[in-house]
């Protein structure tokens, strides 16, 4: 078997004879009257009309001699063209013999016909190539085997892997979506920064860099919250943002460092009644992408079409692992996580390690849909305490298939209560909480001119299209994930 190298080399030389044939192997113009998916669709119509110039990357090459069959793919369909010599330029039937490769993108004009064993195709007049291609693609009935090398080349993985394909549709498909839903609710999109002077919103550990001609550290942003929430004190009563956050944490299936998160806000609203707009949210952009209230699991499928579970944080929890999230004193929560197994830090607050319990004991089984509420104070200082129990905030996240898709509540508009709030993220940092939440002054300053009442919405777009799709590691759904440098 021929080693990458020599398979290189020897395209090298057909590329050569392409130049030599005076064929420009990278021309500018495409002589194209139509994709490909349009020829299938209106094959009937067309033909008999005259010829049609198409053009797509050589898929295959069959059959030899006098005739040649080759499927071609431009990324909306595949259609077969035809070679015969006795209906094409001898001369450029020897040229395409000698210089074409499989991966190849060439453009062909000719008549559409049916073969013998009743194929669609066209038969080929003239071709010419468009992009000689120096490397293989992957062999068709394997593929890229190496599943790293399949995040790290996804354009290979995408041309020779429909279902990876559709995969990205369903994804761009989404945000659509989403998006629609959002505008016919009178929601305003808007950008705010990626670049900020404190990363705030959310406890991540976040991504530093720095400003020469300010000459001012920044920090990438790891939740658009705080900017969001001045946008409504500043007379916007509707907002969301659909971008990029980046946390400098570790890698996981359902963690990577830079990913899509949607978040919106309404002022004069509570978590309550976002809760009611998320599940009809949900549901309806699931009977959009997928047609029907199910997304599929394995060899069954989840059904939306119920209303969605609620169980409290604190149910949940005392339910599964046996303590109170709310009243159970630090040494008995240390002493549930070392029975569980779960590594603690010593930096590690009570309220993470709760929570690391919950995520042993109690979300990979919640399957069907669930709305969780009522969370510790300690665990969302953005979040609004709830007026009937002190000891817990109004907030609410989603689980569906044993992934936490939505993190929503009553927003914290109490300036006073929201710098108690910071006090106690700082207390955490100094003890080594490399995730806890800076003190933003500035915030509040802007809540102290007045916030409205309102409830806010986080949705993580990758986790949500790993539900679409009943994918099980985040890097599927990512056209290019983080990947560790390669070796040599």
């Amino acid at each position: 078997m021929a080693s990458l190298e020599e398979i290189r080399q020897g395209r090298l030389a057909k590329l050569a004879i392409l130049q030599k044939a005076g064929m420009n192997p990278y021309p500018i113009e495409t002589p194209r009257d139509l994709e490909l998916s349009e020829l299938k669709a209106r094959f009937d119509e067309l033909s008999g009309k005259g010829d049609v110039s198409v053009a797509g990357r050589v898929m295959a090459i069959r059959g030899q001699g006098a005739i040649l069959f080759v499927p071609l793919f431009d990324g909306t369909a595949t259609f077969q063209a035809v070679l015969k010599k006795d209906s094409i330029d001898a001369e450029l039937f020897k040229l395409f013999s000698a210089a074409a490769d499989i991966g190849d993108t060439i453009g062909v004009t000719g008549e559409l016909f049916v073969t013998q064993k009743g194929e669609r195709s066209i038969l080929a007049k003239s071709w010419r190539m468009l992009s000689k291609s120096l490397r293989p693609l992957p062999e068709k009935w394997n593929g890229l085997q190496d599943v790293e090398e399949r995040f790290r080349k996804r354009y290979l993985d995408t041309v020779m892997s429909d279902e990876v394909r559709t995969r990205f549709y369903i994804r761009s498909k989404t945000v659509t979506v989403l998006r629609s839903i959002l505008d016919r609710a009178g929601y305003l999109e808007v950008e705010t920064p990626q670049l900020q002077p404190l990363a705030g919103g959310t406890n991540a550990a976040p991504f530093l860099t720095h400003h020469n001609a300010l000459d001012i550290d920044l920090y990438l942003r790891i939740a658009p919250e705080l900017y969001l929430k001045k946008l409504l004190i500043g007379g916007f009563p509707k907002v969301y943002e659909i971008g990029r956050n980046f946390r400098n944490e570790g890698i996981d299936v359902t963690h990577n460092p830079e990913f899509t998160m949607l978040e919106f806000y309404e002022a004069f609203s509570t978590a309550a009644r976002q809760m009611d707009f998320v599940e009809a949210m949900i549901k309806e952009l699931v009977a959009a992408v997928l047609g029907a209230p199910l997304v599929p699991s394995g060899d069954s499928s989840i059904s939306l079409a119920e209303p969605f579970a609620r169980i409290t944080y604190r149910d949940l929890v005392k339910r599964d692992a046996g303590i109170d999230p709310v009243s159970s004193p630090k040494e008995e929560v240390d002493a549930k996580a070392a029975k569980l197994g779960i590594k603690v830090d010593p930096a590690d607050s009570r309220e993470r390690i709760i929570d690391n319990i919950y995520k042993k004991v109690s979300r990979p089984s919640l399957l069907a849909p669930t709305f969780i509420t009522d969370y510790p104070v300690g665990m969302l200082p953005l979040a609004k305490r709830s007026e009937k129990d002190p000891s817990v905030v109004d907030a609410f996240q989603l689980v569906i298939g044993g992934m936490e898709l939505v993190k929503a509540f009553s927003e914290l508009n109490d300036p006073i209560d929201q710098r108690e709030r910071f006090k106690k993220e700082e207390e955490n940092a100094k003890a080594g909480d490399q995730e806890a939440q800076p003190n933003d002054e500035e915030f509040i300053e802007a809540l102290e001119y007045g916030m409205p009442p309102a409830g806010g919405v986080g949705i993580g777009i990758d986790r949500l299209v790993m539900l679409l799709t009943d994918t099980k590691n985040i890097k599927e759904v990512i056209f290019f994930p983080t990947m560790r440098p390669k070796k040599d």
